[in-house]
């Protein structure tokens, strides 16, 4: 009995792999918009999909970052200013779109802008906080989606939403995990709604990689100025010592997990856009798939305890 267990697993592994080989046809007349191609995952993609034969519709926040992807791509690749928090950047950004892709409509979007700090304690928090995370992170994705949904419809394209498997586990607090939850939440109802249109809705949720979001000195300087702005009350509560502490463990525990290559994610990415059967969830990274992923199964009080033991602990006192 358990060898045929084996063999109906081995079996789909291998009719899993030998289906997701095609490709999408016609390649230089699908056009992709990826939004946060100034570096990280967004960057290497655009130039990915370029060599490729995609029609790279690449959004910048910065024209730095146009002027330095327009460099390194073919005459295929168009570049576009976009701020994901202004409504009136998404609309010039769509507007744009339209005259390009004209009655072919747009093959994909790909949410992948975000950022990862202010993060911390809950309680170190402002609304204020959470705000200025989920606007980039949750409502960002969801205006860009909805500027383009109807030429993503005209296509029977695909919606690309760049989550994080801490979309599925809260491993530290702050408005990051909330912000990737949502995205969860966004990307699963839109797939649902979608599928009656031929419209695929696809979701990434990486591991930790080394990107200008999960630099250390970014996160330490976050770590800092929370710090610095927190009563003195609460710094008792926590221990004066308590952001030494929080650096060696973000040391400790990021640093290790850190994966270099980009290109898991980014092979996640063009698969999840040229696949003729792409999957519906891509888990990029070994922490993400044998980690995180795995931890967000267990009893809630079991992945409390094993992810309470790798943090920094208050020491002080409450008066």
């Amino acid at each position: 009995m358990f060898l045929y267990i084996i063999g109906l697993v081995a079996f789909w592994f291998v009719f899993r792999w030998y289906r997701e080989l095609a490709r999408v046809p016609n390649k230089g007349e699908k056009y992709v918009y990826i939004t946060g191609c100034d570096s990280g995952f967004g960057n290497l993609l655009a130039r990915h999909l370029d060599k490729l034969g995609f029609c790279v519709i690449a959004a910048c926040y910065t024209e730095k970052g146009e002027d330095e992807l327009k460099k390194v791509s073919s005459e295929r690749l168009n570049t576009v200013h976009l701020d994901v928090i202004s409504t009136d950047s998404v609309n010039k950004a769509t507007a744009f779109i339209k005259t390009l892709v004209g009655e072919k409509g747009l093959w994909a979007v790909v949410n992948n802008a975000g950022v990862s700090v202010p993060s911390g304690p809950c309680d170190w928090m402002t609304v204020d906080d959470y705000k200025s995370m989920l606007d980039v992170n949750l409502i960002g994705v969801i205006g860009v989606t909805l500027s383009v949904l109807p030429l993503i419809k005209k296509a029977r394209g695909r919606v690309v939403n760049v989550a994080s498997v801490f979309g599925r586990i809260s491993a530290f607090g702050g408005p990051y995990c909330v912000s990737k939850y949502g995205v969860e939440a966004f990307n699963d109802s839109l797939r649902m709604n979608m599928s009656a249109f031929g419209v695929k809705v696809l979701c990434l949720e990486p591991g930790f990689f080394k990107t200008s979001v999960t630099d250390l000195n970014l996160l330490r300087k976050n770590v800092k100025t929370l710090w610095d702005n927190l009563s003195e009350e609460v710094k008792d509560q926590y221990g004066h010592d308590y952001p030494e502490r929080a650096n060696v463990t973000l040391e400790k525990n990021v640093a290790t997990l850190l994966d270099g290559d980009l290109m898991k994610v980014v092979s996640c990415m063009e698969h999840a856009i040229s696949a003729l059967h792409p999957r519906t969830r891509y888990s990029p990274g070994w922490d993400a798939k044998f980690l995180w992923l795995p931890m967000s199964y267990l009893p809630t009080w079991i992945a409390d305890k094993m992810l309470l033991k790798d943090m920094a602990k208050p020491t002080g006192s409450i008066r």
